[in-house]
């Protein structure tokens, strides 16, 4: 086990440098600069601000760098806010969105499991025309139609709810149901359909036949493979919703780290950029490395080894 963990944890490092670096010379290749504005910057000026930073520097020594200040927690400065660093704006982005994301979890498993099983028992009836129905309006169409949907309907028609901000559990509705569609909808189709592969199996016919309760032969040997393929994809959902979703935060104004990181695109601030991606990554790998965890939990015969 301590073998299998050193592997993963090697593992989960060189990924990281490859996307650091990845990254790193994607900014550099981009046209222009941090400090390139619409209003024109003397060259004295541009090249004290890059004196400043270092970015006069040969690229290898500013990767360098930067990967010296990444082992000690430190994301560097921001380019375009003066006195704040990236490591501000993830401290005091991430709550938000990991409490956003958490409560869009919970309105995810509430919801995507229990439709799931419904359509799954319910195979051919109208329960599971309808489960599916929904499921597959949640798949096709983009989250930020969604969010628009939800905005005219419940804020601007009939005004039960606001279209910005999370200043009570009003403001949570929207962003969460937006958030969570495409999530609650992939996870309802494939807890239906491996449930059915797991339903069709030969023990399951043998705890029929023994007796037992169709509630019992579900919950108590159907579920547990069934939720493999779940939790297989639970990781990587689970990292994407607590670090926040770019697209929604900017919606409804939400000021999570997915709004630092639209902005610091759109200013080239390349240490936001790499920061952002960098901490999001860090976040799935561990999520991965989890997923992996329970395996050997929800079915014994899966050895770390």
């Amino acid at each position: 086990m301590v073998k299998y963990f050193v592997k993963r944890f090697l593992i989960m490092l060189a990924a990281l440098f490859l996307i650091a670096l990845i990254t790193f010379v994607i900014m550099h290749a981009v046209p222009g600069s941090p400090f390139t504005t619409d209003k024109k910057v003397s060259p004295e000026i541009e090249a004290a601000l890059e004196a400043k930073y270092h970015l006069d520097d040969p690229l290898p020594v500013q990767f360098i760098d930067y990967v010296k200040g990444l082992l000690h927690g430190d994301f560097g400065p921001s380019y375009k806010y003066t006195g704040k660093t990236v490591n501000d704006f993830i401290y005091n982005g991430f709550p938000v969105s990991a409490k956003l994301g958490g409560i869009t979890i919970l309105f995810v498993l509430l919801t995507a499991i229990p439709m799931g099983i419904v359509a799954a028992i319910k195979n051919g009836k109208w329960q599971d025309m309808t489960v599916m129905a929904v499921a597959t309006i949640g798949v096709t169409i983009p989250s930020f139609v969604i969010a628009s949907l939800l905005i005219y309907v419940f804020a601007y028609r009939l005004n039960w709810l606001p279209t910005f901000g999370l200043d009570s559990w009003k403001g949570y509705v929207l962003p969460v149901i937006a958030l969570g569609g495409y999530s609650m909808s992939y996870l309802a189709r494939l807890m239906r359909s491996s449930l059915l592969e797991v339903m069709g199996q030969d023990y399951i016919r043998t705890a029929r036949a023994k007796g037992l309760s169709e509630t019992k032969v579900i919950l108590k040997h159907a579920m547990r493979n069934a939720l493999i393929p779940i939790v297989t994809v639970l990781g990587p959902t689970v990292a994407g919703l607590l670090t926040g979703s770019f697209v929604i935060e900017k919606i409804f104004a939400i000021p999570g780290l997915g709004v630092h990181f639209v902005n610091s695109v759109s200013q080239r601030d390349y240490t936001t950029i790499m920061g952002v991606t960098i901490f999001y990554a860090t976040f799935l790998l561990a999520m991965v490395f989890l997923v992996d965890v329970f395996y050997c939990l929800i079915d014994p015969r899966i050895k770390f080894e």
